[in-house]
């Protein structure tokens, strides 16, 4: 039977419990996605397992890239609790170098730190604003599917009462990060020719706390398993502005010592050996040491099918060159409420079901290509000779650094940019998309 987008629903004479669009988590992608739907007219039934605050296993750290979603949302940046940074200080190899943010027209030349509990609560007061129906406290348990056409049509759930509910609507999104109960109760599956990190991180009371650059420490040894072993991922120092620092590590899966290794013995010992006066010490951590899975290079795939679609984690949209999720979790959001958007507009199923399909197209157009390159860093880093040779007779090279920051960081002027902007936007457009 062929698949087709049953009619949308008005939104007048509607009960609570069903919506034009569930967007299922709160997080950046759920919360922007929520948001530009809502500014588009749409009833959002937004759901949310967890209340506001909550604590999310995160650096902290902004780019430019995530400053411009905030701005395109109307987030005053001005308010108290944002530090703002100038660039990436790396650190490796003996080498101590301070990159400031490029200077480009398609994004801000600042970054910014703040702590997930607020930053996901701004977001999702946003949504909320913007005339989403957030329910707290709501666990969603998976799919509510037509049987006929095995469409996603609504979804169960658990209220705060731990009581069942469902609640329906045509179209749902999977903003359920990681794990992503929905998308495997859909079939859809993640991807093991896709890289996967993990960080771990934990906060110090700290005189860096106001540090103006974000800080990347490239060189991580674990003797753990009786010799010393040069790790694919970094280290990171982010002043939180509020007395703390965030301090933490990410490491990627592309060597065999990655399922050996305990992560968070490896921060303690890291953070051991930094200078005292930093206060990295015992006495003055703040909270548990916690670590989080990083899905990268669009690892579960497809973004659409039968209704239901991906963002953020839950279609591993990680950036594989740096780790950085929020801003492509914040833009995929934006896609996809302009996609649904269009898609609701269309006066018959085939038309609407066509356009919901165009969003993997766009996807791929706008990630496909760098996120393969991506894939290919990620391999690349995993060799420990090549790693220590990069770190040796790269970082000293300050030119080769500052395109490296915009490779990594993917900031880079769309047209008519500079010759480091050109290049990387050709080799992504060269390499086949992800």
């Amino acid at each position: 039977m062929s698949e087709t987008a049953p009619a949308p629903l008005t939104g007048r004479g509607r009960p609570e419990a069903e919506a034009d669009v569930i967007v299922v988590g709160a997080g950046p992608s759920g919360s922007t996605a929520a948001y530009y739907l809502a500014q588009a007219g749409l009833d959002v039934l937004l759901l949310e397992k967890t209340a506001f605050p909550r604590e999310k296993v995160c650096g902290d750290g902004l780019t430019p890239r995530a400053v411009k979603q905030l701005t395109a949302m109307g987030v005053s940046l001005d308010d108290e609790g944002w530090i703002r940074n100038h660039g990436l200080r790396i650190i490796g190899g003996g080498v101590r170098l301070e990159l400031p943010w490029p200077d480009l027209a398609e994004y801000p030349g600042f970054g910014l730190v703040r702590t997930r509990d607020d930053f996901d609560r701004i977001l999702v007061e946003r949504a909320v604003s913007a005339g989403a129906r957030l329910l707290e406290r709501t666990n969603v348990t998976g799919p509510v599917t037509d049987p006929r056409s095995n469409r996603i049509v609504g979804v169960t759930a658990t209220d705060p009462d731990r009581e069942p509910v469902t609640y329906r609507a045509p179209l749902v999104v999977a903003a359920d990060g990681n794990s992503s109960r929905l998308s495997v109760g859909m079939g859809i599956r993640k991807r093991d020719d896709r890289p996967m990190g993990v960080a771990v991180r934990t906060y110090f009371t700290s005189p860096r706390h106001d540090d103006d650059y974000l800080e990347s420490w490239l060189e991580l040894w674990d003797n753990s398993q009786g010799r010393e072993v040069l790790l694919p991922g970094y280290g990171w120092v982010f002043g939180v502005g509020d007395g703390t620092s965030n301090v933490g590590l990410g490491i990627l899966n592309s060597t065999s010592s990655f399922q050996g290794v305990d992560y968070r013995a490896l921060l303690r010992r890291w953070t051991e050996s930094m200078p005292a006066e930093w206060g990295f010490t015992e006495e003055n951590q703040q909270g548990k040491i916690r670590g989080a899975a990083l899905p990268m290079g669009f690892n579960r795939v497809p973004h659409y099918t039968r209704g239901l679609m991906l963002v953020g984690d839950a279609g591993g949209m990680i950036n594989p060159f740096n780790g950085e999720g929020i801003a492509y979790a914040m833009e995929a959001g934006r896609l996809a409420a302009d996609v649904i958007a269009q898609a609701h507009s269309r006066p018959t199923q085939q038309s609407r079901e066509r356009t919901l399909l165009s969003y993997p197209r766009i996807l791929s157009d706008t990630y496909g290509g760098y996120y393969t390159l991506g894939r290919y860093f990620v391999k690349m880093i995993g060799n420990p000779e090549l790693m220590k040779y990069a770190t040796k007779y790269g970082l000293p090279q300050r030119t080769l650094m500052q395109f490296a920051l915009k490779m990594l960081a993917n900031l880079t002027e769309p047209s008519r940019g500079d010759a480091m902007d050109r290049v990387i936007n050709g080799l992504s457009k060269m390499a086949p998309a992800a």
